[in-house]
């Protein structure tokens, strides 16, 4: 009886042993959740910045923690991702929990748009999106912090050309063409000596500058007290598809001009992609 006892004691002890090595092997081998971290930039000067990290979540749900430097410690600042790149803006695909600012971090569990629609962090990581952070819920219209997120990421690969004085004494600068994730270009152009009030028309023309040739492509005003304008070029102005490698061949140059009722009078020009110097 004493021997029976003693068997069934060892054999439930066996038992339990092997359990708790399964569970640590099983423990040992799980995968860590995938997760994507995007750069959220300080926008005019505000002295915000910081990261938005997505991971993906085991009920197919995705957790966004957004990271920001430099909040106030009294502020609140809604946050969103919106739809297409941020230079070009869009309406809100997804609300985000509002940034506390003392502490600089908001966390929202995210599965759906605002429409309903399903969405997970595939989706995310291929999303044609945005993120704002805005000062507070009563001004949205300033943004504090923004990044582009998804297919519109930077890879990290670029291209600059200089732009000229031309007509105009004292403005000059540089056009700066990065490729996105998804074959697309931010085109920033960056201008010195641009008047505070002025508002300059921007195109991408067909040959070399000392050819001249008809407009490829309209970048829209560079703001004179800023001296800038950020856009997202993924075709020509007749539709042709036309994105960051096209832009390193294409035979053209940039004009940008004194206003749009002087169209004559360029203020800075530069040869770019096939015939830059």
């Amino acid at each position: 009886m004493n021997y029976l006892k003693i068997k069934s004691l060892v054999i439930l002890l066996s038992i339990f042993f092997l359990t708790i090595s399964c569970n640590d092997d099983s423990e040992g081998t799980m995968l860590p959740m995938e997760s994507k971290t995007y750069q959220l930039s300080e926008v005019g000067n505000s002295g915000v910045s910081g990261t938005a990290k997505f991971t993906d979540r085991s009920d197919g749900s995705v957790l966004v923690e957004l990271m920001l430097m430099g909040t106030p410690q009294n502020g609140s600042h809604p946050s969103h991702i919106h739809f297409n790149t941020a230079a070009e803006g869009g309406g809100v695909a997804i609300g985000l929990n509002p940034v506390n600012g003392a502490t600089g971090r908001s966390e929202t569990i995210v599965n759906q748009l605002e429409d309903g629609t399903p969405i997970s962090y595939t989706d995310l990581l291929n999303f044609d999106g945005y993120i704002n952070i805005h000062l507070s819920a009563n001004d949205l219209a300033t943004v504090v912090a923004q990044g582009d997120i998804g297919q519109n990421e930077l890879t990290g690969n670029s291209k600059s050309y200089d732009l000229g004085e031309k007509d105009v004494t004292g403005i000059s600068g540089m056009v700066l063409f990065e490729e996105r994730k998804n074959g697309e270009a931010q085109a920033t152009i960056m201008l010195m000596g641009t008047p505070n009030d002025g508002m300059h028309p921007a195109h991408i023309h067909a040959n070399s500058a000392s050819e001249g040739g008809p407009i490829l492509y309209t970048f829209g005003m560079v703001n004179g007290a800023t001296g800038m304008i950020r856009t997202n070029i993924s075709m020509l102005d007749d539709n042709t598809p036309f994105g960051y490698a096209d832009i390193l061949l294409v035979d053209a140059y940039i004009n940008v001009h004194l206003s749009v009722n002087e169209l004559a009078t360029i203020v800075a020009q530069g040869d770019i992609g096939a015939n830059a110097m």
